[in-house]
């Protein structure tokens, strides 16, 4: 019995010892950082699938650029990692060309069908568009994205670009541990939508972790791209199939649709925040949203308040509900509305914003401000040897999207139409041939017009708020890259939407495991109302550029299956 005992407490020692292991252990001295910076001098790339990261290391190596290694990545994880992203989805992407030492900005985010009107949805008593399904659809702008990067600044034949995801597609690859995860969470709600059973489910469940897939379909649309180019995907046999199947169904996105698509080049926009110049892309994204919540939390002390502080969490999350008032009333396509970009990421703007803030108890509610009258997804980034850096996001918008997966293209299409407002008064309201709003936002700092990081952080209304930490995490609070990324963040939920929701209550507040208990109870003195989550806190990955040592350094997701990785 005392042996039983002794081996028992063996066990309950070794295991709290292996549960205790953190990044305080490391020899770094780094809190956060679950693992060391990637650094290398030539190249870089940081995605969130190690395939992925392979294959943009493997098209640099072969003699292409940075925009060829980013198309090379998002072609792999719309096979490797289809839960978040693929060609059924939107593409957005800011380039550093260091040629021309500028940032390019790409909007390749697709518009409604012109078949389908506002008065479909209010005859039919819909309240709010589906979720899934037929009617959330939009056309899939990305690989229109790729074409779009790679005739300004690609440099390898595009049949070589995706030759290693048409390879994997073909002989398969094993399933990582997250993505089985949201394979199958994903199929228990679309398995019944057409055609996904067939591509997905082909064991008559969803692939588990280590288990190998193969999606032929998707291999043969890859290989139709490669030699056909973007006309075969919007004018030619594959937008045929997509617009056939979908009106077969009883759908409303059409060949037409299809045909009439185009990519947007943008100026991206930007705010200065303690000398370093954040970059985001304006709407119909809501890119903007970043750069309104550090012009508020700039007003205040931040690094004096420290992280694991109530002050902290507090103005950070009032600092969010400001700049999302503002989020769900103005940002829309910028085709049908005159939008007040630069007022709403002036500085004047958001000192008067942050005078609103009470550092005592949490807002319940605020009210957008008033312009002046004269006035689920992946994140990949990659930089080569001649210094171009790519910060590219991409996305099925609800993990796989709407469900529907036109028969043998290996891909689900999109759902990003369910963005859209019924109110006819609302900026964002559904219209034929208009871009709903759209969550996903690439990244980029400079530093007196010089590069300096690439990075975004996907997961829907996350985004903003996860572009904000990671800056305040390095600038305000010392961290280093990756530290930056693992450091435990803060998610409020709830805000006002562009959907046409309304917040009443203040929202809800998770903080992930890292914060103390005591500042969850100063937040809950504070009026705040805490929950637990698990998931809901994005996925990172950043490439910073060293210029006086002339190196990369890179940092990957610890909450996903990726890593960075150079040479």
């Amino acid at each position: 019995m005392q042996h039983i005992l002794k081996k028992s407490l063996v066990a309950t020692l070794m295991a709290a010892c292996v549960f205790s292991v953190s990044a305080y252990d490391r020899i770094t001295g780094h809190h956060f950082a679950s693992r060391s910076e990637v650094m290398a001098p030539e190249a870089m790339a940081a995605t969130s699938q190690g395939l992925a990261t392979q294959a943009a290391l493997e098209v640099m190596r072969a003699g292409g650029n940075a925009i060829d290694a980013a198309i090379a990545a998002n072609a792999m994880l719309g096979l490797v990692e289809p839960t978040g992203n693929g060609i059924g989805g939107d593409l957005y992407a800011i380039i550093w060309h260091a040629e021309s030492q500028q940032l390019y900005g790409l909007n390749a985010s697709g518009r409604s069908p012109m078949s389908l009107t506002l008065d479909y949805f209010l005859d039919n008593g819909y309240e709010s568009i589906p979720q899934r399904g037929l009617l959330p659809l939009s056309v899939p702008g990305a690989v229109d994205g790729w074409f779009e990067m790679h005739e300004r600044f690609g440099q390898m034949d595009m049949a070589d670009i995706l030759a290693p995801s048409i390879h994997y597609a073909e002989n398969g690859f094993p399933v990582t541990e997250v993505i089985a995860f949201y394979f199958e969470r994903n199929a228990q709600v679309l398995q019944d939508f057409p055609g996904f059973r067939e591509v997905f489910m082909k064991e008559g469940r969803t692939p588990r972790k280590g288990e190998m897939f193969r999606n032929p379909d998707l291999a043969d649309t890859y290989t139709k791209i490669a030699e056909g180019g973007r006309d075969v995907f919007y004018r030619g046999e594959i937008a045929r199939v997509i617009g056939n199947f979908v009106q077969e169904h009883g759908g409303f996105l059409s060949y037409e649709d299809m045909a009439a698509h185009r990519s947007e080049w943008v100026d991206p926009v930007s705010t200065n925040y303690r000398g370093y110049d954040l970059w985001e892309l304006p709407p119909n994204t809501q890119g903007i949203a970043a750069l309104q919540i550090l012009n508020i939390l700039e007003q205040f002390d931040i690094a004096g308040m420290g992280f694991d502080s109530p002050e902290y969490v507090h103005h950070f999350v009032e600092a969010k509900k400001l700049a999302f008032e503002d989020r769900a009333k103005f940002y829309s396509d910028t085709d049908f509305n005159d939008i007040p970009v630069d007022w709403l990421i002036s500085k004047e703007y958001a000192q008067e914003r942050a005078q609103l803030i009470n550092p005592e108890r949490a807002g319940m509610s605020y009210e957008p401000g008033n312009p002046p009258t004269t006035g689920d997804t992946i994140y990949l980034t990659t930089a080569d040897k001649y210094g171009n850096m790519v910060s590219l996001i991409q996305s099925n918008f609800r993990g796989m999207g709407s469900g529907i997966t036109p028969t043998g293209l290996g891909f689900v299409l999109q759902n990003r139409g369910e963005l859209f407002a019924l109110d006819p008064d609302h900026m964002n309201v559904y219209e034929p041939g208009k871009r709903p709003f759209n969550t996903i936002i690439p990244a980029f700092v400079t530093k007196d017009g010089k590069p300096v990081m690439s990075y975004g952080v996907m997961g829907g209304a996350t985004q903003p708020q996860m572009h904000a930490q990671i800056l305040i995490n390095m600038i305000d609070f010392g961290m280093n890259l990756q530290e930056a990324g693992d450091a435990p963040r803060i998610l409020h939920t709830g805000s006002s939407q562009p959907t046409g929701e309304t917040m009443t209550d203040g929202g809800v507040v998770s903080l992930e495991n890292g914060f103390s208990d005591y500042t969850r109870r100063e937040l809950i003195k504070m009026g705040h109302r805490l929950q637990e989550a698990v998931g809901p806190y994005g996925g990172y990955q950043a490439i910073w550029y060293d210029a006086e040592q002339g190196i990369y350094i890179g940092a990957s997701e610890s909450r996903k299956d990726g890593y960075a990785a150079g040479y």
